[in-house]
């Protein structure tokens, strides 16, 4: 099966693979913005992943130079910080993510840290718990992933509802159609995790669609990586695009995985 991936930020939704069947979600027939006050948006340009790199069909806008998003949650409260691009439970992990040790898992709010479309998701379980990922795209080609969602804002639960019921262990992603704008600091999740031993955490990734990484240009780790050819090769360290105070915090907090540490090939001191 060919390793195809398109997405639609406009008009009609292409259905593909990436390995598994997807299963075309029914279109909302609801406001399809989610916002705190929607920006001015013009005709967005359709991102494919080829096979071997994602390319922009129609006029790509410049993303901000340089590039900052917002904090996606209230990272006074995290205590430990997940390195993107590292070996977690024995799988390679393009994405990062928050720790907050101590608090229940209702005590998270995730935020989204820049506009943009939200195009696929999942819904699946763990240890019988349901659980949500999500996938942002905006115009400019950037890109976020947020996953070990537990509880949905209703908007988002809305489009939530559009995925073939869970599965333990079953995260493959479906579209949304039509894809949904989202705004900056929109609240996408009320708690994250897994409540059982309240286990309170929640992935996040971001990805350069634009270009690849600097990690994708050694071949022995291209070698290594040609499984996750989608999103490993544009993963970044997202560190230092946060806002400066809490940039130094994350920078500041403990690993949260203690196989791996600090360890990271996205992310250098």
């Amino acid at each position: 099966m060919k390793n195809t991936f398109s997405i639609v930020l406009t008009g009609t939704l292409v259905l593909v693979s990436l390995g598994a069947l997807c299963i075309p979600p029914t279109p909302l027939s609801t406001d399809q913005t989610v916002q705190n006050n929607s920006p001015e948006t013009s005709s967005a340009p359709t991102w494919n992943f080829d096979e071997t790199k994602w390319r922009a069909v129609g006029e790509v806008p410049d993303c901000p130079e340089p590039l900052q998003i917002e904090s996606p949650t209230d990272i006074s409260q995290a205590t430990s910080i997940l390195y993107p691009g590292q070996t977690r439970g024995g799988n390679y992990k393009p994405h990062g993510g928050f720790r907050f040790d101590g608090l229940e898992n209702d005590q998270v709010s995730v935020l989204a840290p820049f506009d943009a479309y939200v195009v696929d998701g999942a819904r699946y379980l763990a240890e019988g718990e349901f659980q949500y990922t999500f996938d942002f795209i905006a115009p400019c080609g950037l890109m976020y992933r947020i996953g070990h969602l537990y509880t949905l804002t209703p908007e988002f639960q809305a489009l939530a509802e559009q995925f073939t019921p869970a599965q333990e262990g079953q995260s493959q992603t479906q579209f949304i159609e039509p894809p949904v704008l989202v705004t900056a600091g929109t609240t996408i999740a009320t708690a994250v995790g897994v409540t059982a031993n309240t286990n309170t955490f929640f992935d996040f990734g971001v990805y350069d669609l634009r270009q690849k990484n600097a990690a994708s240009k050694n071949s022995t780790w291209a070698a290594e990586h040609t499984d996750d050819n989608i999103l490993a090769p544009y993963a970044i360290c997202w560190f230092d695009l946060l806002p400066t105070p809490d940039a130094k915090q994350v920078w500041s907090l403990p690993p949260g995985d203690p196989t791996s540490g600090t360890n990271s090939d996205y992310c250098q001191k």
